[in-house]
């Protein structure tokens, strides 16, 4: 298929990854775990302040936020301007400036709501060796409202796309916006997908979740979020992956396509099920001494995934795209890219 803009449509929380190697004891000072992402409470607002005045020298400033990062992902792999659109909600201030500007740098469209009525929302992030724990302070990124969408020149955005992706994240925000999208998508027969994101998702906004599932036809996750899903929504303690994926997959949907549901597990083999056909896409090993950190590597997989899902490529295709982004992605600092894209 030839590329055209506004191929993605996605929404979610924009925000300004604040980056820094820690050691565990400052993670045990906040009662964070060093594999993680959970949005900060008002024990956490200290953070910001800690790592400035601990860490400023090794501080680093990364557009952020899940859904953003998959897109300029997609963005940067097709190479084609404004073949991807992100909608989310930000400040007017300095935060907001680097974000648009990296963003346009590898091609992505951002139709930002902006608000004066708080900052832009950030995200510590907070390296032990190669893990990293996440601690958003959604700020702006919480103000998003579904009324933005309704604007002719948004909603015309979404009425271009191939296909609709957001993430668990935003239900947290704004489920109504969710909704409108996966309305629309049934209505057009457009591919719906969702991130589940984080435990969290599906430990506190199951209902929203679950309302929200008949419309998906593509799920993505990791196996600690899928264990978590099969806890929560579905009543089972299960840490057989392939069972739970094939459950996910069968559970009610609103139009006759099977779901297709797309479980990473690290350097595991990724899990692909539709229906009851579940395969195995193995993972090339990387060097331990190649891997930098692992921020931003689920997000980078589905924005690989998706640059070839739009371009009419195979499940498996995709899959391999979204590993070898992934790949790249543990090999630098937080959702970063080099110059060159080499994909094949």
């Amino acid at each position: 298929m030839a590329l055209r803009e506004g191929l993605i449509f996605g929404s979610g929380n924009p925000l300004l990854d604040i980056s820094c190697k820690v050691e565990l004891e400052f993670l045990e000072k906040y009662n964070l775990k060093s594999n993680s992402a959970i949005l900060g409470d008002d024990s956490h607002l200290q953070i910001y302040e800690d790592i400035k005045k601990n860490h400023n020298s090794e501080i680093e400033y990364i557009p952020g936020g899940s859904c953003q990062n998959s897109l300029r992902t997609a963005s940067w792999i097709l190479k084609y301007p404004n073949a991807a659109t992100f909608v989310g909600c930000i400040g007017r201030d300095h935060n907001a400036d680097i974000m648009k500007e990296k963003a346009k740098e590898v091609g992505l469209y951002t139709a930002y709501q902006v608000t004066d009525k708080a900052s832009t929302g950030t995200c510590a992030v907070l390296i032990t060796g190669n893990d990293r724990s996440m601690v958003a302070h959604l700020a702006a990124a919480n103000l998003f409202t579904s009324d933005h969408m309704d604007n002719p020149e948004i909603w015309s955005l979404v009425e271009k796309a191939k296909i609709i992706y957001t993430t668990g994240f935003f239900f947290t925000v704004s489920p109504d916006s969710i909704m409108k999208l996966a309305r629309f998508a049934l209505e057009n027969d457009r591919p719906f997908s969702i991130n589940l994101s984080a435990p969290f998702i599906s430990m506190f906004y199951g209902d929203k979740l679950k309302e929200a599932l008949p419309y998906v036809d593509i799920i993505f996750g990791n196996d600690d979020e899928a264990m978590t899903f099969s806890k929560s929504i579905l009543g089972k303690e299960s840490t057989n992956i392939e069972e739970i994926a094939k459950e996910i997959s069968n559970l009610p949907k609103l139009n006759d396509k099977k779901r297709v549901v797309i479980i990473t597990q690290a350097d595991k083999p990724v899990i692909y099920v539709v229906g009851d056909k579940v395969m195995q896409i193995p993972v090339p090993p990387i060097e331990a001494e190649k891997i930098i950190d692992t921020n931003g590597a689920g997000d980078a997989f589905v924005g690989g995934f998706l640059a070839q899902f739009v371009q009419d490529k195979d499940i498996e295709k995709c899959i391999d795209c979204g590993v070898w982004a992934s790949g790249l992605i543990i090999q630098r600092s937080g959702c970063t890219f080099p110059n060159e894209m080499t994909y094949q």
